[in-house]
Formats: structure tokens, C-alpha cells, sequence
């Protein structure tokens, strides 16, 4: 049995929220449950449309899919925003330029199947805290590469600049990622407004204390604003019960 919390702040510097979240613990289409993470980028209002009519438009996908395999529903969800996406920017000349991060997961017979593009993140929390999905960022690529180590990566002027995105290009790569989970793991999945914000452990010890999942999402939102809150912070936790 799963339960989950989800939460969403404009943080501290921004006028407005182009984070998005979607969670359902109930069966969606043939997906015995699915949650998503979307950060949003374009000017005025053209973040927080590609970001909520991305989660969207994979929700409609995912509830019209005929498939059973979670990562081919997954794959088609995205590819299916991917489309929309591009489309609207074309349609709209406010909207060019848009584009957004996602993370989708669903939980099914003690796998996690998790679906990536950009640099929002999903971790694996218990004794520790494994970041699941790779961010797919100029400095992510520096760090893979070896020409930049990963602590100064934390704080490089560059660290904003993503190298894929749900709408930049007309095919989408997409990254998977199964992780078993087992009772007492929490998932995390969250923007970079709280990872930009907070250390890993810090997070970690979030985590581990004996409060519920909505205390937990509320103090890692309350230390990323208590750092700067320089972006919007978008959490999801998903806890594995017995």
C-alpha cells in the first residue's frame, strides 16, 4: 500500500508558480496509480501553461492508453505532451519558447517505474538517500565528463541550463528507471527550487524523522524558503506502508 502528499510554493523571488504536481493513489487508465513533477520555463504566463497542461495532457493519455506495460504508457504520455506543447508554441507567439521539466512514476508488484526529461528529480529515501533520475543539464554533462567536480557544480552560474525538455525539441528523449521499493522507503520527487536550495542531507534528515508525509513536505518547503527561496518548490513524498 502507498500513500502520498504533494505540495507546491512560489518560494521567495518569483511572482508567479510555474511548478506543477499531480498525484493519484488510485488506478489511472491501466497505471495502478501515477505521480508527476513539472517545472515549467518561458516567459509571462508560458511556464505555467506547459507545465499543467503537460501533467494534463499525460493524464488523458494515460486514461486512453490500451497498453498494460507502465513505461510504454509513460513513454506515449510524454511524447503525447511533447506534442501539445510544441503545437500551442507554434499557435501562439506568447507561448514560443516554452518548455518544462518532467518526472512521472508509478508504483506496480514492488517496482517503481520512474520517466525523466530535464532536471527535476526523483530520490529513494531510507538508511540513505539515492537520487534515482540523472538531471539532464549543461553542468550535469560537465560533471559526467569530468571537467566539473560535483561540488561546484552546487553553485555555477550555468546550473539553470537544461538539455532536455517536454516541448525544446520534436522528438523527446525520455529516460526510465525501475528502483524495487520496500515497506518504510519514501519517494521523494521535487523541482530544483528545493535541491538549488538544500543539501542532500539536509533533506535526508527531513525525512527520517517520525512526523507524517505532510510535515515532512511543509519542512522541506519551509527550509528551502529559510535558504533563499530563489525559484518556485514543487515536493511529492510517496511512502511505501505495510
Amino acid at each position: 500500500m502507498i500513500k502520498a502528499f504533494s505540495i507546491t510554493d512560489i518560494g521567495k523571488k518569483r511572482q508567479l508558480n510555474q511548478d506543477f504536481v499531480f498525484t493519484s493513489e488510485l488506478p489511472l487508465g491501466s497505471l495502478p496509480n501515477m505521480f508527476v513533477v513539472a517545472d515549467g520555463m518561458g516567459g509571462h504566463k508560458a511556464g505555467d501553461f506547459a507545465s499543467k497542461y503537460t501533467v494534463k495532457t499525460m493524464i488523458e493519455e494515460v486514461v486512453r492508453s490500451k497498453d498494460d506495460r507502465p513505461v510504454e504508457i509513460l513513454r506515449n504520455a510524454i511524447r503525447s505532451a511533447n506534442e501539445f506543447v510544441r503545437r500551442k508554441a507554434h499557435d501562439d507567439a506568447n507561448m514560443v519558447g516554452m518548455g518544462t521539466t518532467v518526472v512521472a512514476a508509478t508504483y506496480k508488484e514492488d517496482i517503481l517505474y520512474v520517466a525523466n526529461v530535464g532536471d527535476s528529480r526523483l530520490y529513494v529515501v531510507n538508511d540513505k538517500i539515492s537520487q534515482i533520475t540523472r538531471d539532464h543539464s549543461l553542468v550535469e554533462e560537465m560533471v559526467r565528463m569530468g571537467t566539473l567536480d560535483r561540488e561546484a557544480a552546487r553553485n555555477h552560474p550555468d546550473k539553470n541550463i537544461i538539455t532536455r525538455a517536454v516541448g525544446a525539441t520534436e522528438y523527446i528523449n525520455v529516460d526510465f528507471f525501475e528502483v524495487g521499493l520496500k515497506p518504510g522507503d519514501i519517494v521523494l520527487m521535487c523541482t530544483d527550487g528545493l535541491t538549488n536550495m538544500m543539501e542532500d542531507n539536509a533533506i535526508h534528515e527531513i525525512l527520517l524523522k517520525k512526523t507524517s508525509l505532510e510535515q515532512k513536505a511543509k519542512e522541506l518547503v519551509d527550509g528551502a524558503n529559510d535558504n533563499g527561496g530563489s525559484d518556485n518548490i514543487a515536493v511529492v513524498l510517496i511512502e511505501l506502508v505495510e
